[in-house]
């Protein structure tokens, strides 16, 4: 067999966990990888998402949770600088 080329791997598309179709993507929350009959899109954002019905069913397909979670991180971020300059101005006097 020298000189013919031979196949390493299977470098086919990649199958839907769900059911045998071929993936378009993965899931947008556990990155799993799903086709268009096997997911739904989220709402809420400016980018349309695909989640898996896994995920839809436990999580929903609302990115509001994220959105508040991230907005929650920003207020303790500010709430921690204003900390910080409350000390250094309790202690320059």
């Amino acid at each position: 067999m020298s000189g013919q080329l031979q196949v390493a791997s299977d470098d086919g598309a990649e199958r839907c966990t769900f059911c045998p179709r071929d993936a378009a993507g993965p899931c947008a929350s556990c990155r799993r990888p799903v086709c268009g009959d096997c997911c739904t899109l989220t709402e809420g954002g400016v980018k349309t998402w695909a989640i898996c019905l896994d995920c839809d069913r436990k999580k929903g397909s609302s990115l509001a949770g994220p959105w508040a979670g991230f907005g929650m991180f920003l207020v303790l971020i500010l709430v921690v600088l204003a900390g910080a300059v409350a000390l250094l101005a309790w202690l320059g006097g």
